[in-house]
């Protein structure tokens, strides 16, 4: 077999036996929890990075914006300015505060557990119109 055959269930879901009439749920493939660690963490390393580049931008512009004698042209702390920035996003991204990471796993793992609340799916795949 090929190792894309549409076939075949994704990398790390392995395949459920529920009846054709079964709910979405039911039908859908047990999750490999080992699979689910691992999207969950590289979902949250995105949203972080996502959020420490907008921060850094963010004062990039400012810097650029600022007026010579500013206290934002400053750029004697920068190191230590991006280091902050990195911590922010880390932190900010760990709660998902964006919510970036919440719509990669309902994309990487449609049947997660780790959905927000008030996120409704119409459709276990990426929605698409024919």
């Amino acid at each position: 077999m090929d190792a894309l055959d549409p076939k075949m269930p994704p990398v790390g879901l392995t395949m459920g036996a529920a009846p054709e009439d079964a709910p979405v749920a039911a039908r859908a493939p047990a999750i490999d929890p080992e699979y689910l660690t691992q999207a969950t963490e590289a979902a949250e390393k995105f949203e972080s990075f996502f959020i420490a580049e907008t921060l850094r931008q963010m004062r990039r512009s400012t810097r650029e914006m600022a007026s010579e004698d500013s206290v934002f042209n400053n750029r004697v702390n920068e190191d230590m300015l991006d280091l902050a920035d990195t911590l922010v996003a880390d932190t900010m991204a760990s709660q998902r505060a964006f919510g970036i990471a919440d719509v990669l796993l309902r994309q990487l793992v449609p049947e997660s557990v780790d959905a927000p609340s008030g996120f409704k799916v119409t459709s276990p795949a990426v929605a698409s119109k024919p």
